[in-house]
């Protein structure tokens, strides 16, 4: 018998939850299904001939709008896939509280195979056709950079839209995850990353939570295998070895991993890839495999595919915590494995949220079109000084320069963007605590997410009449 799919391992959390909730099966129904799936294939007169493509775009719930997702570039891309992440979509933006319903999009190609300029006649034309059906607008349709995009992407796909709609003031807010100076926001790249870091940081803040895990209620020293060191991979690494003192033992990526019982340093792993395209000839190299999930640590975080812990190698996991940085990676047979074996799981809806939260953020600032921080920085600053010279004045005291500098500071746009992500993953997951630690019906976290997401969108469902 073959693993769960992604799709099914899905439903099957839906359904688990939809039981708790004892939602009637018409509303369970009408919430668990995707709203519509579109599926285009297009032509690209390339390298001589016409090249024809194949690309999704799926709208899973409607109950706010606009609907927000990634559009991913990969070769294996298909209809369940697609359907299944805009599922995860709509359960993630109503935990986070975030006003979008679920989207997502692919193209089944391998973006490697492909030269930038022909990438982008390929993305610009994908774009037309979904723009042809209100499948990406500022009001109804927002993409956003996935597995094998980027911004360079979005910036295409964002000014293909702008002309073919040249009079909407809001065409650069059609898309998300953009450069700076298309309409991006800062600290979007790391957000998924850094949204990681936020949520290992709340969990070793509830002592409960680290009880039930058996670690020790700090994440310094805590020795982490990261599989995957993409975009989300190496900045949670980043973060977490740099500002949290923790200790990267093992990074799994194409071709074997990386170990360094003292920690990995990430920055020059992350340079040594682009230099080579991979992590062979680095120090501590190996050529073993996803086996390496499998070994002693901590914590694990796979941060790349779905489906790489099933029902097979779930009962070898050694680690006591694991935190989904990438969309569904256990199947449901594998995380009914884990839980059986007391194995703590941050599940995905949660984990990595950061991405569409700092996407909401840049959506609402090309809305405003003002830069976060601009009205009120330098009077803050001026405020902030005020203080400090009544205080230096009333002790006859110098305020110490060495803190001076960070009071005085006004907020930029990175520090604002960086506070608004820390505080909804904070208070996404006090809600989870509380419902793991108090609902005996509950055995984990990612029942608690799925609860509370699903509890939200049928309350919407209802409140319209529905």
């Amino acid at each position: 018998m073959g693993s769960t799919s992604f799709l099914e391992s899905v439903s099957e959390n839906f359904d688990r939850v939809a039981t708790l909730l004892e939602l009637p099966s018409g509303l369970a129904e009408k919430i668990k299904v995707a709203n519509s799936t579109y599926i285009v294939r297009f032509g690209v007169r390339l390298r001589g001939g016409l090249q024809t493509f194949t690309g999704y775009r799926s709208v899973h719930s409607e109950h706010f709008e606009p609907v927000k997702g990634g559009i991913r570039y990969a070769p294996q891309a298909d209809q369940d896939e697609v359907e299944a992440l805009a599922a995860l979509m709509t359960y993630k933006c109503a935990l986070m509280e975030i006003p979008f319903g679920g989207s997502k999009g692919a193209l089944a190609i391998n973006p490697r195979e492909w030269e930038p300029e022909e990438l982008e006649r390929i993305t610009r034309r994908f774009t037309q056709e979904l723009a042809k059906r209100s499948l990406i607008s500022p009001s109804q349709n927002v993409p956003a950079p996935d597995m094998g995009t980027s911004a360079r992407e979005m910036a295409w796909m964002a000014d293909e839209y702008r002309r073919l709609n040249p009079t909407d003031l809001n065409a650069w807010a059609c898309v998300t995850g953009k450069p700076l100076g298309k309409g991006g926001i800062a600290g979007r790249t790391e957000a998924t990353g850094r949204g990681v870091q936020y949520a290992l940081q709340d969990f070793f803040r509830h002592e409960k939570d680290v009880a039930k895990s058996g670690l020790s209620a700090t994440l310094a020293d805590k020795r982490i295998i990261v599989q995957g060191l993409g975009n989300v991979g190496y900045h949670a690494a980043l973060f977490l070895s740099q500002e949290d003192g923790a200790r990267i033992t093992h990074v799994l990526e194409r071709g074997g991993t990386v170990i360094n019982a003292d920690g990995i340093d990430i920055m020059s792993l992350g340079k040594h890839m682009l230099e080579t395209g991979g992590i062979a000839d680095f120090p501590g190299f190996t050529e073993n495999g996803a086996e390496m999930l499998e070994a002693e640590a901590d914590i694990l975080i796979p941060a790349a595919m779905e489906g790489v812990i099933d029902e097979q190698n779930a009962p070898r996991i050694r680690t006591p915590l694991i935190i989904e940085a990438a969309n569904g990676p256990i199947t449901a047979g594998g995380d009914a494995s884990l839980r059986d074996r007391g194995i703590i799981i941050i599940p995905d809806l949660y984990a990595n949220a950061g991405g569409v939260t700092v996407s909401y953020f840049e959506w609402i600032k090309n809305l405003t079109h003002i830069r976060f921080g601009r009205m009120q920085r330098r009077q803050s600053e001026n405020q902030f000084q005020a203080l400090i010279h009544g205080i230096e004045a009333m002790t006859g005291k110098e305020f110490p320069q060495t803190q001076h500098d960070t009071v005085v500071s006004g907020a930029t746009e990175i520090d604002l963007v960086r506070s608004g992500l820390e505080d909804t993953m904070r208070g996404a997951y006090d809600t989870i605590s509380e419902v793991w630690n108090t609902d005996s019906r509950v055995p984990d976290l990612r029942t608690a997410a799925m609860l509370i997401a699903v509890g939200r969108v049928a309350h919407s469902y209802t409140s319209l009449g529905i």
